[in-house]
């Protein structure tokens, strides 16, 4: 909502100065249809030659996602937490091996059943569950698994970032194409120099619209997504971190309540339970 909203505004300011300057708006919406073509036409190929396939379908599986109200809230991290540490407690009192069934079989699993939006993350529940099974198999220590978890969340965040840095090249290139928009109008008023002075200054005007737009559609539209986009990469890579310290310090021989403590410290303070708030949420959950 706040995304369309933000759009709204700045159209609203851009073109409604315009018009209240004496700005003709006849002649940009007459325009405008050419120059959207050629530009949004030229950027959309050159995003798609700059890219790998799979970076195309997760720039547009994102763009939706941009529009949307982030899912990383405050309730979000209670139901992980509350389900790290109802497995962790399993865990310190019936020993590692208990929740082997729960780790290697989750959608059939009485906890996880209790943690639907934890649940129905594939990529989470994939990290969390891959090294909860190397605790069980006890080959790994901390500082192995440490190592190894840093280096997924870093592979993680590469591949989230992806559709923020295309988007941010195709931000870049459409000032440019703007300006290729206007030369082409400008050949064309050219080609019509004995026109009279009224019909020539409309078709100059309609060639300006092009380096505009260009500008307006990289500042005001494609590079705030972007930035908004990768925001949300930054609250998703929160959430593994958070499962990382509190599985390193569960290892490291803290108790659960201790260990989820150490995971609700690495959020950032918008999102954060305070501790008295986690303790009752995790309490009602038992």
């Amino acid at each position: 909502m706040l995304v369309i909203l933000g759009f709204i505004i700045a159209f609203a300011c851009v073109f409604g100065t315009y018009v209240l300057h004496g700005g003709n708006i006849g002649v940009v919406a007459k325009a405008l249809p050419f120059e959207m073509l050629t530009i949004g036409g030229a950027a959309l190929g050159a995003f798609i030659v700059a890219n790998q396939p799979k970076v195309i379908k997760a720039t547009l599986r994102a763009l939706p996602a941009a529009f949307k109200s982030s899912k990383y809230n405050k309730e979000r991290f209670l139901e992980l937490m509350a389900l790290l540490y109802e497995i962790l407690q399993k865990a310190r009192k019936e020993g590692l091996m208990s929740v082997e069934s729960d780790v290697e079989a989750p959608l059939e699993s009485p906890i996880f059943a209790k943690y639907p939006n934890v649940l129905a993350d594939v990529h989470v529940m994939e990290f969390l569950t891959d090294y909860l099974r190397m605790m069980v198999s006890g080959n790994l220590n901390a500082h192995e698994i440490e190592s190894l978890m840093d280096s997924e969340i870093e592979a993680h965040h590469q591949e989230a970032h992806a559709p923020v840095a295309a988007l941010g090249r195709m931000a870049g290139g459409l000032p440019a194409f703007g300006i290729v928009a206007a030369v082409l109008g400008v050949v064309n008023t050219m080609g019509s120099v004995g026109q009279p002075p009224a019909i020539l200054g409309a078709m100059i005007g309609s060639a300006l619209v092009g380096t505009f737009l260009g500008i307006l559609l990289a500042y005001a539209v494609v590079e705030p997504i972007a930035g908004l986009i990768e925001q949300q990469t930054q609250d998703a890579a929160k959430e593994f971190e958070c499962i990382k310290t509190t599985l390193l310090a569960s290892m490291q021989g803290y108790n659960p309540a201790t260990a989820i403590e150490f995971g609700r410290k690495v959020l950032f303070s918008t999102e954060r339970p305070g501790f008295l708030e986690l303790e009752t949420h995790v309490k009602g959950k038992k």
